[in-house]
């Protein structure tokens, strides 16, 4: 009996003997499994940055819709909209690899591909373009009932956008334009869309430069409170300007844009865009594109202008190469 017992005894070690050197040869597969898996996903994920404009402008809730857009359609995509100074800060952006995609105007993209104007002795070749969008008016506006022409700005505050941005490249040409010094003539104010406004109510500026899709947010959040005077841009001043920038054609604000707005009021415009790095993943620029006319009405309810956002005008006043997956794209769309 006592035998039988210590050789079941000695049988019951074993066992467990034999279960823990099993157990410890398991946990090595158990834990690397679950490592190896993360890393594949990690490496799929590719991180898409849009650098936009102010809150109050029209490229950040554009940059938002494009962002979901990727986000829900294309797999492995992690698509952001930050806010910037707008295109000539974008630009800067795009070169230190630091986004990859920006929103800008057609001009400065221009400028930047040719190292003209601000970017006079920084030519960056490699920036591409994946579409051209929708109308960018040049838009002055005043609660100020006596300011009716740009020569009206002299000695005035006015909000000239963002440092770096756009909208400060074409108030400086305007002004230029006009015949006055931009250093000299004018109390400039480097503010945002939305400082501009709020400069705007509180008379602590006395007209602003805003350039961008119409309604623009800010002027709409100004008309809540005050009038809205759109200053125009007379032949003289916008003849000059096109004479010399042949990004310029001429555009009419409709009456009633604005509240207090009764009358059209001529202006200049110029296109907003969108453009990337030469090297980007060409399938990934062909989906980029593709995704935000497959969906469009996400676009429109993003802000009015989307509407005018299509494949037909997609190529109008393309400013840049267009890179190449992009082009792929529209070459089997027809264009």
């Amino acid at each position: 009996m006592k035998k039988k017992f210590k050789l079941l005894a000695l049988l019951t070690v074993f066992v467990m003997v034999i279960g823990l050197f099993a157990g410890c040869g398991s946990k090595p597969a158990d834990t690397e499994a679950p490592a190896e898996d993360a890393g594949s996903e990690s490496a799929e994920q590719v991180f898409v940055n849009i650098g936009t404009g102010g809150t109050a402008g029209t490229y950040f809730p554009l940059g938002g819709a494009f962002a979901e857009i990727w986000n829900n359609n294309i797999e492995g995509i992690n698509a952001t909209a930050q806010s910037t100074g707008a295109s000539v800060a974008n630009i800067n952006l795009l070169k230190d690899k630091k986004v990859e995609v920006v929103i800008v105007q057609n001009d400065i993209a221009w400028y930047t591909g040719n190292g003209a104007e601000m970017f006079k002795d920084k030519k960056y070749e490699d920036i591409r373009g994946l579409c051209t969008m929708y109308n960018e008016p040049l838009q002055i506006v005043t609660t100020d009932p006596s300011i009716k022409s740009v020569k009206d700005l002299k000695g005035k505050r006015v909000a000239v956008g963002a440092i770096g941005s756009g909208v400060e490249a074409n108030a400086r040409q305007i002004i230029a334009a006009a015949g006055f010094d931009f250093e000299k003539d004018i109390d400039a104010k480097f503010l945002s869309f939305g400082e501009a406004s709020t400069g705007l109510k509180d008379k602590q500026v006395d007209a602003a430069f805003l350039t961008a899709g119409i309604p623009t947010a800010a002027i709409q959040d100004l008309g809540a409170q005050h009038d809205v005077h759109v200053v125009p841009i007379d032949d003289e001043v916008a003849n000059n300007l096109m004479e010399k920038y042949k990004f310029f054609t001429k555009f009419t604000i409709p009456a009633n844009t604005y509240k207090g707005q009764t009358e059209d009021v001529q202006t200049l415009t110029v296109k907003a865009m969108l453009a990337v790095n030469a090297d980007l993943d060409e399938d990934l620029a062909y989906n980029l594109v593709k995704t935000i006319y497959d969906n469009h009405d996400r676009v429109v309810a993003a802000h009015n202008v989307g509407k005018y956002i299509t494949k037909e005008t997609a190529l109008d006043g393309m400013s840049v190469t267009v890179h190449p997956g992009a082009q792929k794209f529209f070459d089997e769309e027809g264009k």
